[in-house]
Parts: C-alpha cells; structure tokens; sequence
C-alpha cells in the first residue's frame, strides 16, 4: 500500500466511539473521512466530513468519492453507525424495523461493498465492524428486538465478508463491544 499517509472512513463518526475512533486514527497520523447524520465540519485539513445517514447509499457514495478526491485512497473502513431499539419484538414499529435494517445493515452493506471496490484496486484494506455482544449474549434486563435485525453487524456478517474477500491482501475484523454485570470502576 506504499508510503502515503493512510486513510481511514469511519460511520457513525459524529459522538461516543465514533468520535474516539476519529481522534485514535488522527492521533496515528491517518486522514480520516467522518461521516454521520450529525456530523460538524472540521477545522482539521486531515479530516473530511461527510454528513448523512448511512441508511441512504448517496451518504456511502459521497463519503468514499470524496474521500477519493481529497485523499487519493481507503485503507481502513470502520462500520461504527449503528442503532439499537432496547424494545421487545413485538413492540417494534414498522418505522424501527426499516430504521435498524437501514442502518445496520444497507449501510454496513453499502460503505463496505464502496469502500473494497477501492481497496482492491490499491492491493488490499481493512474492514472493521463494530458490533453489541448482545446479539449473541442477551441480557435478560435488556429487551431485544429480533436476533436477525442486527445479523448484518454481527460475527456472522463479519464471516461472510472475510470469506468474499479473503483471496486478495484484506483483514475483515468484527469488534463486539461486551457488557458486564460487575461494576468496571469502583
């Protein structure tokens, strides 16, 4: 992948781990294409902003085009956006269902299938998912909707797309934020 400076894009990358991701890429000298649905302009030239809703295709799109533009590469995509309804199933409206699947799937979907066309054809990339331990360790004090709601950011998403792409020089990492019942600081 050369010399140049490395770029990163990031979704979701507005607030939380978003904009820590943001600021950790930054801090390893990466460029960084940050984009959310809220997301401010940045006084940082390393920075591009994408505002958007990921849900939407035309977010991916500009965020990797213009990243193109501005950065002449992708190295790393971070999958961070994503939504979580703590309702049980058969409370979910039909808006909450097309908001998760938008979201959490046609966007993981749509940022990654961009995202690799690009890296394939500088030689290879990094594709990141961040996703809740929850589907795989419910909780029973936090209410889920169905399982197969978040499948596109789960492991299993993450298997699928290393299996697509494991032949060319590409890492697909699925990070599953865990939860615990003891308290972290005393």
């Amino acid at each position: 992948m050369g010399a140049a400076r490395k770029v990163a894009v990031i979704t979701g990358a507005s607030q939380g781990i978003g904009a820590a991701l943001v600021k950790a890429y930054r801090d390893r000298d990466y460029r960084v294409v940050a984009t959310a649905r809220s997301i401010k302009a940045s006084n940082d030239a390393d920075i591009l902003t994408v505002p958007g809703d990921i849900a939407d295709r035309k977010t991916a799109e500009r965020a990797i085009s213009e990243g193109m533009t501005r950065f002449g590469r992708i190295d790393t995509l971070v999958n961070n956006a994503g939504i979580f309804i703590g309702k049980p199933f058969t409370q979910y409206t039909e808006a909450d269902f097309s908001a998760i699947l938008g979201v959490n799937t046609a966007g993981f979907f749509h940022a990654t299938q961009l995202a690799v066309a690009e890296m394939e054809k500088q030689g290879g990339g990094h594709v990141v998912q961040i996703t809740t331990s929850l589907v795989e360790h419910a909780m029973s004090a936090v209410a889920l909707g169905p399982r197969f709601v978040d499948e596109g950011r789960s492991q299993r998403g993450d298997q699928v797309a290393r299996h697509r792409i494991r032949q060319a020089r590409y890492r697909v990492n699925a990070v599953s934020l865990a939860s615990s019942r003891r308290r972290c600081i005393r």
